[in-house]
């Protein structure tokens, strides 16, 4: 299933870290910006993740919230968030129920081992929970900024 900017964000309700659920369309009233990565304490995304955190006071001067989301587990995503001290919730997916909404499953390969993994992508979404703009396969360095530029047009 294809996920495509002018989409609304997918009903959903996830466990997050501080002992909460998020559910993605009580979000709407603000913009929202949703990451996913890969997996917790790998080099990628935790430098995705501090470049997000390092950030956010302006993502969130904008008038904008950020969650990022993965396949790890809320424990997990707990002693990132803490080790790296995100001031956003980290959202776990196990079943892929977002990872699925958002299409975000590619197959990838390492070693030459092909397996389905988590496409590192993120989606700009406005007030009324429209998708603004996306990004797939993303690139770390420079990646936040780049989204909080687009945010900032957007709110323009």
């Amino acid at each position: 299933m294809a996920f495509a900017v002018g989409d609304k964000i997918p009903d959903l309700k996830l466990a997050a870290t501080g002992g909460r659920d998020v559910a993605l369309r009580a979000l709407r009233g603000k913009p929202l910006v949703v990451y996913f990565y890969p997996k917790d304490n790998t080099p990628g995304c935790t430098q995705e993740g501090q470049d997000f955190r390092d950030l956010y006071e302006q993502f969130t001067a904008l008038g904008a919230e950020v969650l990022g989301i993965s396949k790890d587990s809320v424990r997990s995503h707990e002693n990132f968030a803490a080790k790296y001290e995100f001031p956003f919730p980290l959202l776990s997916d196990p079943d892929e129920a977002a990872c699925q909404a958002f299409d975000v499953i590619r197959e990838k390969s390492m070693y030459g081992r092909k397996y389905l993994g988590v496409d590192r992508s993120s989606f700009l979404f406005d007030a009324k929970g429209v998708l603004l703009r996306e990004w797939r396969s993303v690139k770390v360095k420079g990646h936040a900024a780049e989204v909080l530029a687009a945010l900032r047009s957007a709110v323009a």
